[in-house]
Formats: structure tokens, sequence, C-alpha cells
């Protein structure tokens, strides 16, 4: 591998007016697929096969104005006034009509004939069906619809407008990814002490962002796209092509400083720094993808949107930026005296007046008493992660919607006035065209679910026009994401076998509440299977790099303490409502259901990102002879300085997305955040040395049976130096401090 990349690295960097152009053609082109072929995002969220799916692709055949979505208009009377006084009730019924008449509306439930008002009667609530579902609504019906309530709020009620057709809230403006952009500017000042080279890593993320969202908008007109599948590839297309970069830049100038040429650097910083790129970015795409085996469409479009921008982020990185340092030249060479410079000389002289560099202090107080370092981080984090065991999981809806928004309000009210469960009614399908008496069999279904705990109401049943099915509106007395809702949809699935042999009548439970349900149990069930997949992968990959039984075994359990802390401190903010606040956080509830799988697969690629940039330096040091304890500090003092830099511009990026995130990304954004902290900071440059340092020699040993079988990946480039040494091509040096004798590369600055 790094022989294969330094030929790319130098190619790049003798050719970068055509790299340059060839990026450039590459965004013209998929500027121009957009035009063409662009569509719009789509937020349904679907499993084909399940139960409720099933029921509601039979309904939209049957009875398209049932399955389609549907929109609630909520009137409150004056305080003192009923809802039923004579212009009250006709302001209402004036506004039900009016709403009748707009654009895809296919019909309207008027409360004041239906009677559908609040026990006190200071509230009505109106129903409006569309026959589309919610993704095929077009942009302005909704608009629309909201003009209508006009003559209501002339006559003196409150109307609030909300309901399934609203959906979560999605994302606010852009202005998240200029703020993370804006930290990353200065801790990439701050690490390279040039704001030249610091805006570089900047200028190669944004063109694979670029790319990325024109790739992905080019695709909604074919494929199904959610909205939240474009700001999660931005997020981890800026994330992780920012550190690609500043790991290979890093490397680059930490070789320039000793006075190596700038081709064959720019060459030999993508060799080595680009394997354990081209590595970690590896396990991110293959995490991604692998969200496929959980067979949710809609998550599998994130998962595979994801890996694009990490796979695009990859490529610019070892192509684009090496023809960009060709273009930068000398200007990226510290200068003689400079601070990039005496670094650089410390690390290969012992620190800065021996105390060493502050990543190699924190390694000597982490290996000082390791055991109690490793007990410390153990305790530490296992209590962060009890929350993690009342862990409840759900898709969003506009109870988690902003406060001041008008479907929020609507949901408050109509919780307030009606009960909660009239935010998230179910709609039950009655095939009885095997029953003998179809009317019996319907009345005696009807009887059975008025009857069922947990139901608050059941409506008048609708016959489909072929009077052998009818479809039954039950109204559950808890919210749609409430455990009590969840478990009526299990009870009407268990009766139904029994209502089949009472009546002949085939029943099923449907609607966008039992739909969410289904969707939410497939994620909790997929995510144990997935963890060990994970987890599985961590194993063998870090035993095919570090070529080490404890490694791999280190790495993997760290991670799960990573993930299991991150969920902890997840559930303890939008569940509990800690800080919920300060966070921004509109309402406290269940986490939304695919922030578990999702986390997990990004944050294990993150993980090992800082795993192979931290232990490959202590393994490079391991096998030049350095004693363990030696080796680690090694490993702290050369590599934790751009750990550091890339695990805050990480945590930047993702906690940017934070404040203005829509209702889904924006707890998906925070454990991101949180995730990243913790491995990077408690368990990667914490942990990590502490066991190392414990184990001794013992931390990289293979059995040589298993060391024959496994192919040598060469990730730090060992043979491709001794290659060029025997060739004597070692590439031209300056004038500068002596390269040590025995290492495969110069050491990084930092």
């Amino acid at each position: 591998m790094a022989s294969l990349l330094y030929r790319l690295g130098r190619g790049a960097f003798r050719h970068r007016r055509a790299v340059l152009a060839a990026w450039l053609l590459i965004l013209t082109a998929v500027v121009t697929c957009v035009i063409t072929f662009g569509g719009t995002t789509n937020d349904e969220f679907t499993v084909p096969g399940s139960p409720a799916q099933t029921a509601m692709d039979t309904l939209k055949k049957e009875l398209p104005s049932a399955a389609g979505t549907s929109a609630q208009i909520v009137f409150v009377a004056p305080k003192g006034h009923t809802i039923t006084e004579p212009q009250y009730a006709e302001a209402v019924s004036v506004t039900m009509a009016k709403a009748d008449n707009a654009p895809q509306v296919v019909g309207v439930t008027d409360p004041v004939q239906s009677k559908v008002m609040s026990p006190d009667r200071t509230a009505a609530l109106g129903q409006v069906r569309y026959q589309v579902s919610r993704a095929d609504l077009h942009d302005d019906s909704l608009t629309s619809l909201e003009k209508t309530t006009r003559p209501a709020q002339d006559a003196g009620l409150t109307v609030e407008v909300g309901g399934s057709a609203y959906g979560s809230s999605k994302s606010t403006g852009h202005t998240k990814e200029l703020m993370g952009m804006a930290v990353a500017l200065v801790i990439l000042t701050i690490t390279f002490g040039s704001l030249f080279a610091a805006g570089m890593p900047l200028l190669t993320a944004i063109t694979g962002v670029a790319v990325t969202l024109l790739g992905l908008s080019a695709l909604t007109g074919v494929l199904t796209i959610s909205s939240t599948a474009p700001s999660l590839a931005s997020m981890l297309g800026l994330a992780v092509g920012i550190d690609y970069a500043l790991f290979i830049l890093s490397r680059h100038r930490s070789q320039l400083a000793t006075g190596m040429d700038t081709e064959e650097s720019a060459a030999r910083a993508t060799a080595t720094a680009g394997s354990a790129v081209v590595f970690a970015g590896l396990t991110v795409i293959i995490a991604l993808c692998g969200l496929a085996v959980v067979r949710i469409p809609f998550l599998t479009v994130m998962g595979v949107g994801g890996a694009a921008a990490v796979l695009i982020a990859v490529g610019v990185s070892t192509t684009l930026l090496p023809a960009l340092m060709g273009f930068a030249g000398e200007r990226l060479r510290p200068k003689p005296g400079s601070r990039a410079t005496r670094r650089e000389q410390a690390a290969h002289g012992g620190g800065h007046g021996g105390r060493g560099t502050m990543g190699e202090r924190w390694g000597r107080i982490a290996i000082r008493r390791p055991l109690l370092t490793l007990l410390a981080v153990l305790i530490g984090l296992l209590a962060v992660a009890v929350p993690a065991r009342s862990l409840q999981l759900a898709l969003p809806d506009n109870g988690s919607a902003p406060t001041g928004s008008s479907q929020r309000q609507a949901y408050d009210t109509v919780s307030d006035k009606f009960g909660p469960g009239f935010n998230g009614p179910l709609l039950v399908h009655a095939d009885t065209s095997r029953a003998a008496n179809p009317q019996a069999a319907t009345a005696t279904l009807v009887k059975d679910l008025k009857a069922a705990d947990g139901v608050a109401a059941v409506g008048k049943p609708q016959v489909i026009e072929h009077g052998n099915a009818s479809v039954i509106q039950v109204v559950p007395k808890t919210g749609p994401s409430d455990q009590k809702t969840k478990d009526l949809v299990q009870h009407i699935r268990d009766e139904a076998p029994t209502w089949q042999k009472q009546t002949r009548a085939q029943v099923s439970v449907t609607g966008t509440t039992a739909v969410n349900i289904d969707v939410s149990d497939r994620l909790a069930s997929s995510l144990i299977p997935f963890a060990l997949v994970v987890v599985g992968l961590s194993l063998l990959l870090l035993l095919l790099v570090f070529r080490s039984v404890i490694v791999p075994l280190k790495a993997s359990l760290g991670f799960l303490l990573s993930v299991a802390a991150t969920f902890g401190v997840v559930v303890a903010v939008f569940q509990w409502g800690w800080f919920a606040s300060a966070l921004g956080v509109a309402g406290t509830g269940p986490v939304v259901s695919i922030l578990p799988i999702l986390v997990m697969a990004v944050l294990f690629g993150l993980a090992m990102d800082y795993e192979v940039f931290m232990v490959s330096r202590m393994r490079e040091a391991h096998v030049h002879g350095a004693a363990p304890r030696e080796a680690v500090l090694a490993g702290s003092r050369h590599a934790s300085r751009v750990v550091t830099a890339a695990a805050l511009i990480m945590f930047a990026v993702f906690a940017s997305f934070v404040p203005g995130g829509s209702t889904m990304l924006k707890p998906i954004a925070f454990a991101l955040a949180v995730g990243v902290f913790i491995d990077a900071f408690l368990v990667r440059m914490t942990l990590v040395p502490a066991v190392l340092a414990l184990v001794g020699r013992a931390g990289w040993w293979l059995p040589k049976w298993l060391d024959r079988l496994l192919p040598d990946l060469d990730i730090e480039g060992e043979r491709l130096a001794a290659d060029r040494q025997k060739d004597g091509t070692d590439g031209d040096v300056r004038p500068g401090p002596p390269v040590p004798v025995g290492r495969a590369f110069p050491e990084d600055p930092h």
C-alpha cells in the first residue's frame, strides 16, 4: 500500500495542474447532474415487509385517502367561552370548508358536525386528509392550508396547524458548517503555526464535501434520500476531510523541517500518513456500508451517503492535497528557528529542555501508575454509562419540534385538550371478505377495540367501496412515542388470530404511528448484531495492521466503553433533560431510533483513526528496539499533538451541528461530538498508554502460526524505506537536523 501511495503522491505533485483540472472537472460534472436529474429529499421512514408497512401498502390500493398523510387544525375558544357558541362554530365550519379546497386535499372532517371537541367544549379538532404521502406534498401545500385559518382567527379563535403532514423540523441554514470551519481554522493555525498551511486542509475538505453534496442532490431524482442524509454526509465529510489532510500535511511539514526535498517529502507523507488515512477511511466506509444489513432503506442511503463522503475525503487527501503541496512548494517548509523547527529538533533531542512535549508529559502521567490510571478511567466511563440502561428509542414526532413552531403548539394543545393519543391515532384495517356477515364482524371488532386497555376512542368504521373491508381509527390514551402505545399495537396484533377465528376477519394495524414503531423495533433488534459485526471487524483489521493480540482486544473494549459512555450522556440530556435548555433541546423523550446504530458505525471508524495514529507510532518505536514504556512515550510524544488537533476539529464540527440541527440530526451530532471527545482523550490518549505500559512486551505478542498466515500491510511504509535506501534513491535532503538512524521516516514535530 505504501509503495502505491508513494507513486500516487509523487505523480500528483509532479502533475499538479492536471490533478487540479480533474477535480474541477468532477465538480462541473456533478453540478450538471444536479441541474439535469436533481429532485427533492424524502423524509418518510418505511420498513418494507413490516406488518404496518404491508397493511399500509394494502390501504393505499383500497382507500388512498386513508393511507395518505394528514394535518390537524386545532381551534381554541377565548378564555371564558366555548367552541359551540354560534359565532365560533360558524368560523370553524367556514375554515374547514376553505381547507377542503386547499391544494392536494381530498377531504376534511368538520369538528362541529362530527362533534370532535374537548370535554370542556373549549377546543375543536379538525382533520385534513391528503391522498399523497408526506414526501409527495408540494412545498406550498401546507402554507396554503395555514392561510385558510384566517376566518377563525378573525373571529377571535386561537388556531394552530400540525399533524403528521409536517414531520420533523429541518436544519436551519448553513451557519453550522461555517462555525465548525471557523473553529477548525483556529485549531489548524495553532497546530501548524502558519495560516497558509492551515488553509490547505480546509480547502481540500470543502472540495470533498461539495462533490459529495452535489452528488447526493443529483441522486434525489432517482433515489429516496432523506434530508438528514446530506447533513450527515456534510458533517462527516468536513470532519474526516480536515483530519485526513491534517495527518498528511503534518507529516509533510515534519519532513520538510528535517531538510527533505519537497517532492520527496510529499510522496513519503502520502505513502506513510496516507496509508493510515486509507486504512482509517476504509474502516469508516465499511462500518457505514454495514448499515445495509439492517434492511431499512432510508438508513442504508444515509450510510452509503456518509461512506461516499469519507471515500471522497480519502481521495482528495491522497491526490488533491499532494498537488496543492506542489503548488505551495517551499512555502510549507518551516523557517529556521521557527516554533515548528524547534519542535522537530526537540522531538529528536529529548524535548524542550528535557521537559518533553505536552503529549509526552501526559503519557508519563498515564503510565506512572498504569493500573491506577486504568481503574480510574474504567470506573469513570462506567459511571457515565449508567444512564444508558434507560435508553428508549422512537422516531421523532411533532412533540420534539421547536417550541415556537406551529406543529409543536398544535401538538401540545391537542395533548392538553384531547389527550396525547390524538397526536398519533392508529388505523386498523379489517378484511371481512371471508366473514359470513361483514357488518357484524366489524361491529364485534369495534366493540373489542373500545374495551381494550389503553384505547381512548374508536372512530366510526369507514367501509371501503367494494364492501369487503373497513378502516377503523383507534386513538390511544398515550402519545405516539410512548411505550404504552407500542404495547397497544402489539395487543391488537396478538388478538388478530382470535378475531379471525371468531369472525373470519383478517385484522392488521397500520398508520404513521404503527409504521414508526416497526422502524424503531427493527433498529433496536439490529443493534446487538451490528455491534458484534463492528467489534469483529475492528479485531480483524487491527490484527492485520499491528500484528498483535492485545492491541485489537484493547481497542475493541475501549470502543465499547466509548459507545456506552456516549449513550449514557445522550440519555441524561435528551431523556432526563440535564442541560437540555442550554443545548436548545425542545423537549425530552425517547432518543431518535437511528442514533445508536448510526453513532456506533461512525464512532467506530473515528476511534480506529486515533488508534492507528497513536499506536502505530508506539509500534514503530517498539520495532526499532525501544523498551515498552519508552515506546509508549514515543507514540505520545510524536502523535498526541496531531491526534489532539484532529479530535478537537472533529468535536467542533459535530458540535456546530447541534444548535441549528433538526430534531433528528441534533442528538446524532451531539452524540458524535461527545463520543469523539471521550474516545480520543480518555480512551486513546489515556487508557491505551496505561494498558500497553501495564502488559509490557506482551502487548506486541502474536503467535508464530498466526504471524505466518496474516498478510503484512506495511502501514508504516518500512519496506518502502528499505527499498529506497537499497536503491540509493532516498531523496534529496537539504541541510538540516539529521534523520535518526534506523527510523523508517522522520518523526512529526508534534
